[in-house]
């Protein structure tokens, strides 16, 4: 359909359309509500009435995103802004990219600014067609918004307030959700250096909302968003609630082995080696965790529902271990470890006493397997006191043998694995990097043509000596 039958002008906006309120294109939703409701968008802000607009300082609030060229655009447009901030009619939306629970998600860009590149999401609510409680849960999610920083989380541009919608002005990702991603791949499943690479930066996430008392609560590959250099972000925190949060320098001591030296010959007779001795090194962690996070409201998806939230007796922050666990499943194996026929039937296997089975297939030729296995069924415990991180959060978890190969630091750095269907646009290389492949090693003509340029410096260099 031509974009321009959808939306006829720029000036004077309108949009009308129906939409099933649920949060995502899968069955998977626990708690979704069925009716119809009709929104009309409308950017003509004379007509809607008065326009209220937050946009955030890219120095005073998100000082990892300082250099984000977004901000850029975003801070060219509020000087020209008669009143120096950012209004609705300063965006032109260019498609409809999805609906949600709470509301829809356009692309756009900014009208005035001449790089095509500074695209955004704009999530739309209309706060007239949602009830109390999923009021709520667009106040949760604006506030969690306003206060991250983190380069796999979102960030928030500017908060509009106009008439009874409520819109977010947030990063666009290209790249679709990890859960269509996974769909692409054979046999619906990752390899194991792509689960490692995807489980790694989910959890830096994870570790960074906890720390801030934020338990997420809706882990899930459809809520997983791929950023355009392949990277992934986490979306959606309309379920989330907050705790409060102590962090703590917690002291812990692990066994670390002496290796033996081996038996050698001198001129003084055979030496031994030494006995292998086993220490113990005291280490100090920083710990973040809001142990003391509770509720018992009953939210998420069903395949990923923790079996305490499940029984209704309360639950913290070890719902969300658990989801990690169900996720690192789902990437591993292309299916959750629960699924039933119907969803009354996930949600007793996951109550069930009864463990789960690891299914018998090819994985099990790849490295690695041995040791995600073991970390899904230490994260899949049904009892959260037990349960791997319910504790001493991220820090146990990254401790796991499966994340040994990570260096938490350099993250960020990291080169997205090689899977069908991952969108990874080049950008533009320096001029060192010019000459190295994609694995990071000296391509064999980039080589040569170093060597070339190399012997003929050291020629010219020989010949001014020689004069």
């Amino acid at each position: 359909m031509d974009v321009e039958s959808i939306f006829p002008s720029e000036s004077d906006l309108d949009l009308s359309f129906t939409s099933c309120a649920s949060s995502t294109t899968t069955d998977r939703t626990f708690t979704c509500s069925s009716g119809r409701s009709s929104l009309t968008l409308s950017f003509n802000e004379s007509r809607l009435g008065t326009s209220s607009s937050s946009p955030l300082s890219s120095n005073t609030h998100r000082p990892h995103r300082k250099n984000d060229p977004h901000w850029a655009a975003i801070q060219t447009v509020t000087n020209l802004s008669p009143d120096g901030t950012l209004h609705l009619n300063h965006l032109k939306l260019l498609s409809h990219l999805g609906s949600g629970n709470l509301g829809r998600v356009f692309l756009c860009r900014l009208k005035d600014y001449d790089n095509t590149d500074a695209t955004f999401a704009l999530k739309v609510i209309d706060r007239e067609s949602l009830t109390n409680k999923k009021l709520s849960h667009v106040m949760m999610e604006s506030q969690i918004l306003s206060i991250v920083d983190h380069p796999f989380l979102p960030t928030l541009y500017a908060h509009i307030d106009v008439s009874h919608y409520t819109c977010l002005l947030i990063d666009y990702c290209p790249g679709g959700d990890l859960h269509s991603l996974l769909r692409k791949q054979p046999g619906n499943r990752f390899r194991i250096d792509a689960v490692r690479f995807f489980a790694s930066e989910i959890l830096v996430g994870l570790e960074y909302l906890h720390a801030l008392g934020v338990v997420y609560r809706d882990l899930k590959p459809e809520n997983i968003l791929i950023r355009e250099d392949g990277h992934v972000m986490l979306s959606d925190f309309d379920l989330c609630f907050t705790a409060d949060v102590v962090p703590t320098l917690q002291k812990r001591f692990s066994s670390k082995k002496v290796r033996s030296s081996k038996n050698r010959f001198s001129c003084f007779g055979a030496v031994f080696g030494r006995r292998r001795e086993i220490s113990d090194e005291e280490m100090t962690e920083f710990v973040a965790e809001p142990t003391g996070a509770y509720s018992r409201s009953c939210v998420g998806t069903h395949e990923y529902l923790a079996p305490e939230l499940v029984n209704g007796n309360g639950h913290g922050n070890g719902v969300d271990w658990w989801a990690f666990g169900i996720f690192l499943y789902e990437l591993l194996y292309g299916r959750t470890p629960f699924k039933g026929h119907t969803k009354e039937q996930t949600l007793r296997n996951i109550a069930s006493s009864r463990p789960f089975d690891f299914p018998e297939c090819d994985v099990e030729e790849e490295d690695g397997v041995a040791e995600v296995k073991d970390l899904i069924a230490r994260l899949l415990v049904k009892d959260p006191r037990r349960r791997l991180g319910c504790a001493w959060g991220a820090s146990d978890v990254k401790r796991h043998p499966f994340f040994d190969k990570i260096k938490w630091a350099l993250i960020r750095t990291y080169s997205p694995p090689d899977v069908p269907g991952l969108l990874k646009m080049k950008k533009k290389k320096n001029h060192v990097m010019s000459h190295v492949g994609s694995s990071g090693k000296f391509s064999t003509s980039s080589f040569k043509k170093i060597s070339r340029w190399s012997w003929r410096g050291l020629s010219n260099f020989i010949k001014g000596k020689r004069v």
